[in-house]
Formats: C-alpha cells, sequence, structure tokens
C-alpha cells in the first residue's frame, strides 16, 4: 500500500527552524525553500507528497494546482481554508494519508478517518535525516565500504494493530 503524504505548508514552513526566517523575509521564499526540500526527499523516497497553502496567502496569478518534481502544490479555494481542504483530502484516501501537521484539530480530524498524523518538528527531522543518509550513501558507495547497523534483533512487544500499522508508514518516511 503506498503512501500519500500530504502536508500542511505554511504549519511546516513556520514551525521549523531551516524555513521560518525565509517565510518571515518573503512568503514566496519559504515556499521555494520547502518545495527544493521535498523535491530532493522525493528522489530518496519515492511517496506521492502534496504540498497545501492557504490561498488568502497565495499571490492572485499562482494556479491552483502545480507539480514540481513530482511534487504536487495545492493552493485553497477562495473562501476555503487550508486545513478544510486538506480534511478533504484525509477524507478520500483515509488509511493511505500521511498528514504532516501540528495543527490540533486537523490532526485529530484526520487521525478520526484513520490517516497517520505526524507533527512538523518530527517530519522535518525525518526529512533531514534521509537527505542526509542518501548523501551518505552517494559518498559510501565512493569508497565501498563496510556499513556498520545498530538495528536489534530479538523478541519485543506486540503494539495494537492501528499502531502497528503507523508505524510501518512512518518506517517509510
Amino acid at each position: 500500500m503506498s503512501v500519500h503524504i500530504i502536508i500542511d505548508g505554511y504549519n511546516l514552513i513556520r514551525q521549523s527552524a531551516r524555513w521560518a526566517p525565509l517565510d518571515r523575509r518573503d512568503l514566496q521564499l519559504g515556499r521555494e525553500a520547502l518545495i527544493e526540500a521535498l523535491r530532493a526527499y522525493r528522489k530518496v523516497r519515492p511517496h506521492r507528497i502534496t504540498v497545501v497553502f492557504d490561498a488568502a496567502e497565495a499571490p492572485g496569478f499562482e494556479p491552483r494546482r502545480d507539480r514540481q518534481g513530482g511534487v504536487e502544490i495545492r493552493y485553497s479555494d477562495y473562501g476555503q481554508s487550508a486545513d478544510a481542504l486538506i480534511r478533504h483530502m484525509t477524507l478520500d484516501i483515509r488509511e493511505r494519508a500521511m498528514l504532516v501537521s501540528s495543527d490540533r484539530a486537523v490532526a485529530e480530524s484526520a487521525a478520526a478517518c484513520g490517516a497517520t498524523v505526524i507533527d512538523a518538528p518530527t517530519f522535518e527531522s525525518r526529512l533531514s535525516q534521509a537527505l542526509a543518509m542518501e548523501n551518505a550513501v552517494d559518498s559510501e558507495a565512493e569508497s565501498d565500504g563496510w556499513v556498520p547497523t545498530t538495528r536489534k534483533k530479538g523478541p519485543r512487544r506486540r503494539l495494537p494493530k492501528r499502531q502497528r500499522r503507523s508505524s510501518v508508514r512512518l518506517r517509510k518516511l
């Protein structure tokens, strides 16, 4: 089962130490930096990614939908919030959805639909780790060295089914 990552764009940007200063200078800079990072992430992990932005903060000439490097960019319609669009999207795809947002109301409604919810700082750290590991693998491929692992083996307590499904989706990040 494929994972569809739905990102509350401005929520992630404003929760981030990396993108928030760019956003304070110019909204477009923050959006472009986030989209560029997601394009690089998609090269490492080929999940379907949709970033949702509020139309109230989008320039008038922006299209409602766009696609850059495999990352779908959506702006909510005028008079509709990005939160409402995200709720509608998670209702459509339910268990396949993974929502990235620190907004409690949006997260609770997505979790009620069966979607996996991850907060913005956690996703940002996973994004950074995946990109760093890709860079490490690229440099390691040049040296053809052995990669030590710290993965543990052995029995452990089994989580409830819903948590196991969520953890499987989170491991795919």
